[in-house]
């Protein structure tokens, strides 16, 4: 006992991240002991590069489960490096001049709502809601006595077949942190935490859920509205709070669950009924319907036009798929020969100024270059903007929701407005929110409270808002 050196230590699981898991497999586990000035500093759901000795430790229960000695593997940490400091060193010079170069033109955020989700055709509304909830607002700390949240939830609700997974999947492989569920998948302790005995020292552990594990990230959930009740309100406060607080087994702590939810969900019957009114399509309470930023309803309308320029852009996808594909192949149509065309001139001319330079969209590792350097480098502040105009919107839309059948409106979607605004500055790189900003976030508000009124009414508030 006298020649023991005792010292602090921090035992914490690595696994191996969901998109590098092969399919079928389960994750694989791997315990590290973390000593002296490395405790502390990583938390649930950071994804980390450890470096350390891999060595072998005595096993007390499968000795004694066993009846001989058999030894179990850790590693012995001596350096770990996060994901994101590692992404700050992965920006080379050139890569940040292309990026301020690009946020110079004043078609950037159009370029950016083309860029999510390319291979999806129309759409346009939930390009943008999913581009705000990408950038998100600014949190704010109030003194440290209250926080206001920056992140941006996003519900897509409407018919099957109009792609609403498809953009989930997308944003998972788009944004540096995901964490991607199904609501049937789903527990409430799978989404938030649970509390379990160790298996080596039998102590209570804290073991965080899907939310958790998205801190500082998005949270995607599939098949919203097939969760049970129980489950929805687990993530109450998750949503707007941004913290999950648990006291079980004598653990009382709060942990932060900082993240954007981004759910899909669909209505009752299957298929959005536009003579109903919303409340009648959707199995949702007005409590978690509130705590959503922007709410895009997507309807399957039958259109002989664009169900032909839909057809013709699906077979050109897949056409363009084939790695024998010439720019010949491709079927009569003048959306996809002018972009074929585009993109030989855009090859021709690479010497030309990209300010100047024709670009329909970002490809996908330019567009996550551009994300996160907007997440770690903007801040946009709010001076000199119209609050008379945000005043009288908020009062107007009060007005309407109260004798009509759509979404009820409430102090947190003036709070959304702001958070749209500075997302949409975000995008250009700005440090302050200016009149444009504000004017994206209101139409995208108006175009959220329009969508979700009885088909009669709509173009009543079009012509009004």
């Amino acid at each position: 006992m006298q020649e023991t050196v005792w010292r602090n230590f921090q035992k914490i699981t690595l696994q191996e991240s969901p998109d590098s898991v092969p399919a079928g497999r389960v994750p694989r586990q791997k315990d590290v002991y973390l000593h002296d000035d490395l405790i502390d500093s990583v938390s649930p759901g950071e994804q980390v590069r450890i470096i350390g000795i891999y060595e072998h430790t005595y096993d007390t229960i499968l000795n004694i489960q066993h009846g001989f000695p058999l030894f179990s593997t850790i590693i012995q940490a001596n350096y770990i490096q996060k994901t994101r400091d590692l992404f700050n060193n992965n920006l080379t010079e050139e890569d940040v001049l292309e990026i301020q170069k690009l946020s110079r033109r004043s078609d950037i955020d159009q370029i950016l709502y083309n860029s999510i989700g390319p291979s999806i055709y129309g759409h346009d509304t939930i390009k943008q809601a999913l581009c705000f909830a990408m950038f998100g607002g600014v949190a704010k700390e109030l003194e440290n006595k209250h926080r206001l949240r920056g992140d941006i939830n996003v519900l897509l609700l409407g018919d099957p077949g109009t792609a609403k997974s498809q953009f989930l999947k997308f944003v998972e492989k788009t944004s540096h942190r995901a964490i991607y569920t199904t609501g049937k998948g789903a527990s409430a302790v799978g989404l938030t935490a649970t509390v379990r005995p160790d298996p080596v020292t039998k102590e209570w552990t804290l073991e965080g859920g899907a939310l958790v594990l998205a801190d500082k990230g998005v949270c995607l959930i599939d098949e919203f509205d097939k969760m049970n009740d129980q489950d929805r309100v687990s993530i109450h406060e998750a949503m707007e709070q941004q913290s999950i607080s648990i006291s079980k087994a004598g653990i009382i702590c709060t942990l932060k669950a900082r993240c954007s939810v981004i759910a899909a969900a669909n209505p009752i019957t299957g298929r959005y009924n536009s003579s109903a009114n919303f409340a009648e399509n959707v199995e949702l309470t007005d409590a978690i319907l509130s705590r959503f930023d922007i709410l895009c309803v997507v309807r399957d309308i039958v259109d002989d036009e664009i169900d032909t320029r839909l057809a013709k852009f699906v077979v050109n996808s897949h056409v363009q798929a084939h790695a024998e594909y010439k720019l010949g192949d491709a079927i009569d149509d003048i959306d996809i020969d002018s972009q074929l065309k585009q993109k030989q001139e855009e090859e021709d001319n690479e010497s030309i100024d990209i300010s100047r330079r024709k670009i329909t969209h970002l490809k996908g590792d330019m567009l996550k270059k551009y994300l996160n350097y907007a997440k770690l480098n903007c801040s946009p502040q709010l001076t000199n903007i119209d609050e008379q105009k945000m005043a009288n919107l908020y009062a107007e839309l009060r007005q309407e929701s109260s004798s009509s059948d759509g979404i009820p409106i409430a102090v947190r979607h003036m709070e959304s407005i702001i958070r749209m605004s500075e997302a949409h500055a975000k995008m250009h790189l700005r440090d302050y929110v200016n009149d444009e900003d504000v004017n994206a976030a209101i139409k995208v508000m108006i175009e959220t409270f329009i969508s979700t009124q009885k088909f009669g009414l709509q173009n009543i508030l079009k012509k009004r808002f």
